[in-house]
């Protein structure tokens, strides 16, 4: 039995040392879906979003409101509190905040002190997502807000779901740029045998990581198959782009085919999947997903048979990665290595972009 060599090990530790895992620091200065819009209303509303616990409401105009979900006086949950009006009022001692977090009202005391407040989050809604911003409200970067079109356009029908994965969300993001692994995680829904060995070609920028491959010719599974009208030919085109875009948001755009068709009579059809990892702890993630297709528009029963045939391998993902994660979780430190291949570059390339914004970020623990 071979065993990677001494020197070897050391390599692969001294890589990884650079690369982001399950213990790196949380990126906050950026956009991370909180939330479907459906999921807020006017009523309390609580998640813990990189390992922070937000409460979540709708203000008497329709506003999305996020602040933090400890109230400032003994640290109760404000979720466990009541909505009145636009204000939160604690089920513990009664102090009453705005929408601005700002305390308005300690009922022990005929004048409210000054200066007690809870953090506010700068929120965005675009379609069916409400986007939060983690770091201070005042930085909030619009220029780096995600582009999802494509979930409200007339030329799309979408779908829309949530998955919690018992993983970190940097494993997520692997798993998405590196689909080498559809012929094996996904040997029974999505993936077919060919997938994994298919030429491909890839791009790194800063903070853009893409791999494009081109899986011709192959028989397509029949999530796509059926309402493409290509069951059965053997002569269909699997055209897959896999791009990291940001640290909430992974973006694959596959394209279908029948390759014995001329060019110009092709009929050509598209999904695009926004993949939204949002880190929920170290080892656990809010897994949203919006997924889109170009073609079939006017057939809704296609929509729920490819929603389920989707999520039945996305949930293999889940599975899959919560194995990984307590892999990691187990694996004594001295034992512990990774070697990676040339084929691994867009990963590689990403998770050190990751680890490299972390470590530039105040909150920085070395």
């Amino acid at each position: 039995m071979v065993e990677p060599a001494t020197a070897i090990v050391a390599a692969a530790r001294r890589a990884s040392a650079r690369m982001a895992d399950r213990d790196t620091p949380f990126i906050f200065d950026d956009w991370y879906v909180a939330a479907f819009a459906d999921e807020v209303g006017r009523t309390l509303f609580a998640r813990t979003l990189l390992g922070k616990k937000i409460l979540f409401y709708r203000t008497e105009d329709g506003t999305a409101v996020a602040m933090s979900d400890r109230c400032a006086h003994r640290s109760y949950p404000l979720s466990e509190g009541t909505l009145e009006g636009d204000t939160v009022v604690c089920g513990y001692h009664g102090f009453r905040y705005d929408a601005h977090g700002d305390c308005i009202e300690v009922p022990a005391m005929a004048k409210c002190p000054r200066s007690i407040g809870v953090k506010r989050y700068a929120l965005v809604e675009t379609g069916n997502l409400i986007w939060i911003w983690m770091g201070d409200a005042e930085t909030a970067d619009l220029a780096k807000l995600p582009e999802t079109a494509f979930q409200t356009s007339a030329e799309w029908v979408c779908s829309k779901g949530y998955l919690h994965l018992a993983g970190n969300y940097v494993s997520l993001h692997e798993n998405l740029l590196d689909l080498t692994h559809l012929s094996y995680i996904h040997a029974r829904s999505f993936g077919t045998p060919e997938y994994a060995r298919a030429p491909f070609r890839t791009e790194i920028g800063d903070g853009h990581f893409l791999v494009h491959r081109e899986v011709i010719p192959t028989l397509l599974p029949p999530v796509w198959a059926d309402p493409m009208g290509l069951a059965g030919v053997t002569t269909a085109a699997r055209i897959a782009t896999s791009e990291f875009m940001s640290p909430g948001f992974h973006r694959v755009t596959v394209s279908f085919y029948d390759s014995a068709v001329p060019e110009a009579k092709r009929q050509v059809g598209t999904i695009r999947t926004a993949h939204l990892p949002t880190p929920e702890t170290h080892s656990s993630t809010h897994y949203f997903i919006v997924h889109g297709r170009d073609f079939a528009l006017g057939d809704p029963d296609a929509t729920g048979v490819m929603h389920d045939r989707l999520f039945q391998a996305f949930e293999e993902d889940v599975e899959a990665l919560g194995k990984l994660e307590h892999m990691l979780a187990e694996t004594a430190p001295e034992d512990m290595y990774e070697i990676s291949v040339a084929t691994d570059g867009p990963s590689v390339a990403m998770r050190r972009y990751l680890f490299q914004r972390a470590r530039s970020a105040e909150v920085w623990a070395p």
